[in-house]
């Protein structure tokens, strides 16, 4: 019984990382950031503009301040780090241009380096939504493949530089999409080479445009008869497998966990709500699932193939999928068994009662190794969170 127990709790491993993204346009209160159970903070963001690595228009004061406020959590943990994350949906559209030539990226990378030392970063995380694609209006280019990967290439030997200097490893990550088609069109196994951590955006698997219910951030695939056909084979874990398939080491990969839910209004009853048709409603916080969870309308359900919980009112016809506290324990469990570097979420204010990082928290510690050793007890585990 002892080597059985032994063998479970080694599975444990090196200290994951945990990353936590902050939108610095809705503030940076530390006395409202539990920095003791992050590894990173990525702040959202810093645009590209001209060519250069910037604070949005009229926002370098703001973002000073936010950055001197998430400095001011090392006294609490020393050991954090604080990075820009830099693009994001909306300003990504300067990428392309910037990464162009030589003469370009060495513009870009000046910047770049010039605001990591204003701001006295710990590195850099660079949010291009999306190379050789299409994202919200951005500039795309078939060249992007190559240039992006030039570019983390000449980041990453400044940050080098920088480093040399100051006695320190400035780290290089990016935030990554959660689909196949991004891993087709880039070289994330040459990418890789230059970088610390992949963050994978493995969420909005369902959303904004689509007109039959489903997850958002499945675990798993779930059942691919009753979805749509674009929508099937996609989960947190093929976009994990999908990662390693295209050459980026497990250790550098880290699980996107999503701080908010998604709601569709005119869904019918069939199972439960769930891949029916429906409109989209409105993505929610986590304060606003725990006041819908406590509308005696909703029902709370657990889908077993997909490994995700959803809500379900007959009376309101309206479905919401969401993050709970046994997804994140079926994530991290996963996380741990596939040998990643940890997990991130995007956006700590989406979470104000701290229900899901603290959930993060003691599983990421704990819990996994007790779940590894008891899988027939956990997948008959009653829904609770």
């Amino acid at each position: 019984m002892f080597s059985v127990f032994s063998e479970c709790f080694s599975q444990q491993g090196g200290k994951k990382v945990v990353i936590g993204y902050i939108a610095g346009w809705k503030g940076v209160d530390p006395n409202k950031t539990p920095a003791e159970k992050l590894t990173h903070i990525n702040y959202a963001f810093a645009n590209v503009v001209d060519g250069i690595v910037t604070s949005g228009e009229g926002l370098a004061e703001r973002d000073s301040l936010n950055f001197l406020k998430l400095h001011s959590l090392k006294s609490r943990n020393p050991d954090l780090k604080v990075l820009v994350s830099i693009g994001g949906w909306t300003w990504s559209k300067g990428f392309s241009d910037a990464a162009l030539t030589p003469e370009s990226r060495k513009k870009l990378i000046a910047s770049g380096i010039d605001f990591l030392i204003k701001h006295k970063l710990d590195g850099l995380d660079f949010d291009w939504e999306y190379p050789a694609l299409q994202g919200d209006n951005n500039v795309v280019r078939d060249i992007d493949k190559e240039n992006f990967v030039s570019m983390l290439k000449s980041f990453r030997e400044a940050l080098d530089s920088l480093g040399a200097i100051n006695r320190k490893h400035y780290l290089s990550t990016i935030a990554s999409g959660g689909f196949r088609k991004y891993l087709e069109v880039n070289d994330l196994r040459s990418a890789a080479k230059y970088l610390d951590l992949v963050n994978i955006m493995s969420y909005d698997l369902f959303g904004a445009g689509d007109d039959t219910t489903g997850h958002h951030a499945n675990l798993y695939k779930g059942n691919q008869a009753m979805m749509p056909a674009s929508k099937q084979n996609r989960s947190v874990q093929s976009a994990v497998l999908d990662h390693i398939e295209f050459g980026i080491p497990r250790e550098k990969i880290v699980l996107g966990i999503p701080f908010y839910g998604k709601r569709w209004k005119e869904v019918g009853p069939e199972n439960n709500g769930l891949y029916q048709p429906g409109i989209f409603d409105r993505g929610l916080s986590q304060d606003r699932i725990h006041e819908i969870q406590k509308d005696p309308s909703f029902k709370q359900f657990w889908d077993y193939e997909a490994e995700n919980s959803f809500l379900y009112s007959t009376e309101k016809r309206e479905m919401v999928t969401f993050e709970s506290l046994k997804s994140i324990e079926h994530k991290i469990y996963f996380m741990k068994k596939e040998h990643l570097a940890g997990v991130m979420f995007w956006e700590l204010s989406e979470d104000p009662s701290g229900s899901l990082l603290n959930a993060i928290d003691s599983n990421i510690h704990w819990r996994i190794t007790y779940i590894g050793c008891f899988p027939d007890f956990y997948s008959r585990e009653a829904e609770s969170g």
